[in-house]
């Protein structure tokens, strides 16, 4: 499920909850916010595919569960509005500008290897992200239509959170075939969230 289409529906982006390794779960209030039954709203939400179960909290929240959360690889990505600068150096893991820029230089990287490799740019799979590694990097991913819309974004907290989870999910759950493995779904699929990260995060195409 897309968190943009999600959106659509309930009128306000609702907001990814848990860490996605088990189950993939948006919050929202926009029953609240609007002043309608959130019945009604929860009626319309279950129309949606992929929607696997919505439930109305004691306080009028809705809890929506999604089947496939990696579909919303299937959105556009674009750059985070962020303007501020982090130092390029020095180059440890205790500077935020160099986890980020690192980040974005790794994704870009696996796009690069994934050419090279043959994995196929075609036939996404996104049921195949089903690795927590990949799982948290979703999860984060998910909080882009809520904080573009927000007042208060939080970017200088985000942006590292995002790169961290990729720099986990490069290491552990690798987006090109290894040795002689054949190239997967799932290794065209982790290359459409290499994707994803690069188009976000801000940084060189190399360090």
């Amino acid at each position: 499920m897309r968190p943009r289409r999600l959106a659509e529906v309930l009128g306000d982006p609702p907001a990814p909850e848990g860490t996605w390794e088990h189950e993939a779960a948006y919050l929202s209030t926009a029953a609240l916010r609007r002043g309608i039954p959130a019945e009604r709203l929860a009626a319309d939400v279950r129309a949606l595919p992929d929607v696997s179960a919505v439930t109305v909290t004691g306080g009028g929240f809705l809890r929506i569960t999604v089947d496939t959360p990696g579909e919303l690889l299937d959105e556009p990505f674009a750059r985070a509005p962020f303007e501020d600068h982090w130092p390029d150096l020095p180059r440890t893991w205790d500077n935020p500008g160099f986890v980020v820029r690192y980040a974005h230089a790794r994704a870009a990287a696996v796009i690069r290897w994934a050419g090279d490799l043959d994995v196929p740019g075609d036939g996404f799979r996104p049921e195949t992200l089903t690795d927590r590694h990949d799982r948290a990097v979703l999860r984060l991913l998910a909080e882009l239509p809520g904080r573009e819309t927000s007042r208060d974004p939080g970017w200088r907290t985000y942006l590292p959170k995002l790169a961290l989870a990729y720099h986990d999910a490069h290491e552990h759950a690798p987006a090109v075939p290894r040795g002689d493995e054949r190239a997967e779904p799932v290794h065209t699929a982790r290359v459409r969230l290499a994707a994803a990260v690069r188009a976000v995060l801000p940084g060189p195409e190399r360090i």
